[in-house]
């Protein structure tokens, strides 16, 4: 269907240019030869209307002939029969219609009248019907244009996805492989700790599956996840770890990206307590401030340990995450120093209801 007929007040403001269109060949054709207005009314007004429709066919023709794959020459050619075709069929339409009034007016046709009248409106019917043309023409390439527009934009949300997947698949595969070292190490010294770390290890896999599968989850169910890889953990560290948080109510309402806190806590324990003979204490908090979340993870660190082979890949994980989110405001900003360690995240704070931003 037709753009214009899709909405009553389209069509009434474009019968009304049409209208319009129809006073200034009045006047025209009142130069050309004086009649009185009623009659003049009578003859110009049904043709209007008609060729406003009649112009409206332009559509499909330039449909059928589409820009960027029509040559320019055919083009024209086309806007010219068309233009044409239209222009003949109006003032067939028109010279019958002024015998007929002229009839029911008890008057007799004068020959010369009629041409004048055929005349004028033939050469304003091929150039409106031409310019119709041109309009739809424009409209086509717009339409065109947005949908190439769409289709760019869907191409890079997709892809954007598929990255998102890309990234949230390595986390899995990256904790598993450093969880499985852990029970070998414990399978001949301690089984029964090996055993509960199996156990625990199961829940938190199981657990990681159903929150990554979300697109945003609450930043309590991100935080639990993370309780429960420490859980893991502390089968393996026992005393040596442990654990801290300082989370505002409002902070643990917000919206986050799934299996963002959990690589950085990972990267605490191994590249951080796991270092120091002592062990220590990672820290999480989260604070809200000027529409932002702001978490932070702490951990203590030995400065004299050599670094490990795979040091920053959780990191670098969340940087090209948020990077592939394109969230506003969100960044990650790392703060080392020689015996402590700490990652600040900051991300809009989105409330669970709305998405708004929480103040």
């Amino acid at each position: 269907m037709h753009p214009i007929l899709t909405g009553r007040l389209r069509q009434l403001l474009y019968l009304g240019v049409w209208l319009g269109i129809g006073g200034l060949l009045a006047a025209v054709l009142q130069l050309v030869h004086r009649r009185p207005f009623g009659q003049l009314v009578l003859f110009l007004a049904p043709l209007a209307v008609f060729y406003a429709f009649a112009c409206l066919s332009a559509w499909w023709v330039c449909r059928a002939n589409p820009p960027g794959t029509t040559l320019p020459e055919r083009m024209l050619a086309v806007i010219a029969g068309a233009s044409a075709q239209a222009t003949l069929m109006w003032v067939l339409l028109a010279a019958f219609w002024d015998v007929v009034i002229a009839r029911v007016s008890h008057q007799t046709p004068v020959r010369a009248d009629v041409l004048h009248d055929v005349v004028v409106l033939g050469v304003a019917g091929f150039v409106l019907y031409a310019q119709s043309m041109f309009g739809h023409y424009m409209l086509l390439t717009l339409e065109a244009a947005r949908h190439a527009e769409r289709r760019i934009l869907s191409s890079q949300v997709s892809a954007r996805e598929a990255e998102l997947r890309a990234l949230r698949a390595q986390l899995n595969p990256h904790f598993l492989f450093n969880s499985l070292n852990s029970i070998s190490s414990l399978a001949g010294s301690d089984p029964e700790s090996a055993r509960r770390m199996c156990q625990l290890l199961g829940d938190f896999l199981r657990t990681s599956l159903s929150v990554g599968a979300r697109e945003r989850v609450a930043f309590a169910d991100e935080l639990a996840l993370a309780e429960r890889y420490l859980a893991v953990e502390q089968v393996r560290f026992g005393e040596r770890l442990h654990f801290e948080k300082h989370v505002e109510p409002d902070a643990e309402r917000c919206q986050v990206p799934p299996l963002l806190i959990q690589p950085l806590i990972e990267n605490a324990v191994k590249h951080g307590v796991a270092d120091r003979i002592e062990g220590g204490t990672v820290s999480v908090s989260a604070t809200l401030h000027d529409g932002l979340l702001e978490i932070n993870v702490a951990n203590p660190r030995d400065p004299d340990a050599p670094p490990r082979r795979g040091a920053g890949m959780g990191l670098e994980n969340v940087r090209q995450r948020l990077a592939a989110l394109d969230e506003r405001h969100a960044r990650l900003d790392v703060f080392s120093e020689r015996e402590a360690y700490r990652v600040r995240l900051m991300l809009p704070a989105a409330a669970p209801e709305s998405g708004a931003a929480l103040a």
